[in-house]
């Protein structure tokens, strides 16, 4: 990999990175107060808790940031450590929507239906979106229609990093020491702690999956050792919510410390079954070359089969982030 490859890289990274800020950011300062006033009043029961969380991360694009405003709600009142546990166990799954939409820049050209999809690939909307919204953000004073427009040129300019990453690595398919450095990831252990840190580093675990996305046009990326690196991923996104609840009441921590629990007991035990149908899948599954889609499926399965387990076991969850984070204030 070439000095201009790695420069690559990092142009890609900057652009992916800005334009998921620009995106989420946009929608989070447009929908405002509003957006508080229905995550504290629309929680009382934890399923419709759950598919708010869920639709609020899909919309912003960060499961991060719905995490922190949850831990700020509760800081301040508007909402109890009940009613968060369902929003957080929500927002883990609707963080999921962006590797789907990342995705589509895997999508190959080709004949009959292919040639439609190629449709979909973000080179051949992705300028259009990028016009538009430009042309709503430059020819209105209208602040509704420059939020639009902003958010369609944050989402252009996150397809285009993520077509510049794809383009960056793609040389290392032939690379011996990347792929060994990957098969080294395998190990559960090493996988989780290189998916943590990396996602504690862009501090989102949507960028942080595009990134292992991108990574997936190598050809070097498996089943085997994408698995490890999403788990740690989902572990490492609790780390903003975390540094939020610092300086912040006993009630708001432990609403952080949920968000952390969800993600270590589900990372725990999707990895347990994981290893355990291991020993009856065909090696070339195991070990075999995964794609884009590849990695959005295994993220949201992650994510899905966590719910589907800890949701019956949110009282206890939530005693266990209660007796870890004592105190009177």
């Amino acid at each position: 990999m070439s000095i201009f490859d790695v420069l690559t890289l990092i142009f890609g990274l900057s652009l992916f990175l800005f334009g998921m800020s620009l995106m989420s950011d946009t929608l989070r300062m447009s929908t405002g107060d509003r957006l508080k006033d229905v995550l504290g009043k629309l929680t009382d029961k934890p399923i419709s808790g759950f598919f708010l969380g869920f639709g609020v991360t899909a919309l912003i694009q960060s499961s991060s940031a719905t995490t922190v405003m949850i831990v700020g709600f509760v800081d301040a009142g508007t909402m109890v450590l009940k009613q968060a546990v369902s929003v957080i166990m929500g927002a883990n799954v609707g963080t999921t929507v962006t590797s789907w939409l990342t995705a589509l820049a895997g999508i190959e050209g080709g004949g009959g239906v292919s040639s439609i999809m190629q449709w979909l690939k973000p080179s051949s909307f992705t300028p259009i979106i990028a016009f538009i919204g430009l042309i709503f953000y430059m020819n209105t004073k209208n602040d509704k229609r420059k939020s639009i427009g902003l958010v369609m040129l944050g989402f252009s300019v996150l397809m285009i990093g993520m077509e510049t990453m794809s383009a960056a690595v793609s040389g290392l398919s032939e690379n011996e020491s990347f792929r060994s450095i990957l098969l080294a990831f395998e190990n559960p252990i090493l996988g989780v702690v290189a998916g943590l840190v990396m996602t504690a580093v862009v501090q989102s675990s949507s960028a942080s999956i595009g990134i292992l996305q991108s990574f997936t046009s190598t050809g070097a990326i498996t089943l085997g050792n994408a698995v490890p690196i999403i788990m740690g991923q989902n572990i490492g996104t609790c780390v903003t919510a975390l540094i939020s609840s610092v300086g912040s009441g006993k009630n708001a921590k432990r609403a952080a410390f949920v968000h952390l629990l969800f993600n270590v007991f589900g990372s725990v035990g999707c990895l347990t079954v994981f290893y355990i149908f291991t020993r009856f899948l065909p090696a070339n599954v195991i070990h075999g070359s995964i794609d884009m889609w590849g990695i959005a499926i295994a993220h949201t399965a992650f994510n899905l089969i966590s719910v589907v387990f800890l949701f019956p076991l949110s009282r206890f969850i939530e005693s266990v982030a209660t007796r870890m984070v004592v105190g009177n204030k």
